[in-house]
């Protein structure tokens, strides 16, 4: 049983939601939409924890993962928009110390578009490395780049949110969690907690892995060769779900991976960028908007090894790996699942938050298609 808003005209996507748990695919969720600004689908359901003693309720939050990259993304346009940041500029004008190995000239939008040649940090970091600013940026300073910085690209998984937030820190004199909770969140009324606030640990959500049988498209990587298992493995704490529900995470900005929200809030964010810009009392310039939103790499990714394409901090879609119909698509998934986009071309914007992590064959969500088709129909 779900709970929550669903426009009449929408009722195909409370039906697609449902059946994921009755198809066994949920423990717990969020899912919203908005198309052109207005609110038509605000669902919730299930528990907050394996043992289903706490339910979900309309306010619960949930780690989302590298939603917080789109988020980041938007923060940064932010800066953009208000004269702070260049994209263009050199990396080294904001933060001087990043210009060692030959790093001097790197512009900024090569940190968005995962061009930087910096997906992994080449000596070992300790356990609890990700959860110290210092030590990440520090260590990503000194870094050379994997590859010649705008001659191919690939996901800086666990290093972008520390590239983009360290440059936005420098440039705006405030972090990127601050930056977004006082000029995006506070404003459109979104949670978007990083980090979350001691007094939330109740209303946040427990997270489950569930793991294929079949095992995880990760499993192609050659461990010697490869720079997937060094981008995701080092530190340690990079890749460990338990992780991730312990105080140290909780209270961390890792602007790549740790922001904690709930479907509700994603895509009030990115109903932001449906609307070209202007919602509330947040506004953008819909030029601006639009070069975020348009794909600026794709083809083979040096560390996934399998095709993505890029806008300015944002997944774009492809057939490869598509975020519904919509040709334009573009935004962000979560590590297990998790998603916010927006479709440029509708007015579709969408937020899904969840707590059974699914790692399997197939980069897409077995929960996401369903929703997808129904979302469409609906239009």
């Amino acid at each position: 049983m779900t709970d929550g808003f669903c426009d009449p005209a929408f009722a195909g996507v409370q039906e697609a939601f449902a059946s994921n748990f009755d198809a066994g695919l949920e423990l717990g969720a969020s899912l919203s939409v908005s198309v052109a600004g207005r609110n038509v689908v605000d669902l919730w359901a299930g528990y907050l924890d394996a043992g289903r003693t706490r339910p979900w309720q309309r306010d619960s939050l949930v780690c989302v993962f590298s939603c917080t990259k789109g988020v980041a993304a938007i923060a940064t346009m932010w800066a953009v928009a208000h004269g702070l940041l260049d994209l263009d500029a050199p990396v080294a004008s904001y933060w001087p110390e990043f210009a060692a190995e030959g790093k001097g000239s790197l512009p900024v939008r090569w940190l968005l578009t995962h061009e930087a040649g910096l997906p992994a940090i080449g000596k070992r970091m300790a356990l609890g490395s990700l959860s110290d600013w210092e030590a990440m940026t520090s260590a990503l300073a000194a870094q050379a780049p994997w590859w010649e910085p705008g001659t191919a690209h690939g996901y800086h998984g666990v290093t972008f949110g520390h590239l983009v937030g360290e440059v936005l820190r420098r440039a705006t004199g405030t972090t990127c969690g601050a930056l977004i909770g006082t000029e995006l969140g506070g404003p459109l009324g979104a949670e978007l907690l990083m980090p979350l606030p001691i007094g939330d640990d109740r209303r946040t959500s427990d997270l489950i892995v569930e793991i294929s049988k079949d095992g995880t498209f990760f499993d192609r990587w050659d461990p010697r060769a490869s720079l997937g298992p060094k981008a995701f493995g080092n530190p340690p704490d990079s890749n460990d779900p338990n992780h991730c529900m312990t105080d140290a995470w909780r209270r961390a900005e890792i602007p790549a991976a740790n922001m904690h929200s709930n479907a509700r809030s994603l895509d009030r964010l990115f109903a932001l960028l449906a609307c070209g810009g202007r919602l509330g009392d947040v506004e953008l310039p819909p030029s601006l908007v639009a070069e975020f939103g348009r794909r600026q790499v794709s083809g083979e990714d040096k560390v996934m090894e399998l095709p993505t394409a890029f806008a300015l901090g944002f997944e774009h879609t492809i057939p490869e790996w598509p975020f519904g119909p919509g040709a334009h698509t573009y935004g962000h998934n979560g590590s297990g699942g998790s998603l916010a986009i927006v479709d440029p071309d509708t007015g579709v914007s969408l937020g899904y938050a969840m707590n059974r992590l699914w790692w399997g064959p197939e980069r897409s969500d077995p929960r996401w298609a369903p929703i997808f088709e129904a979302v469409y129909a609906a239009l």
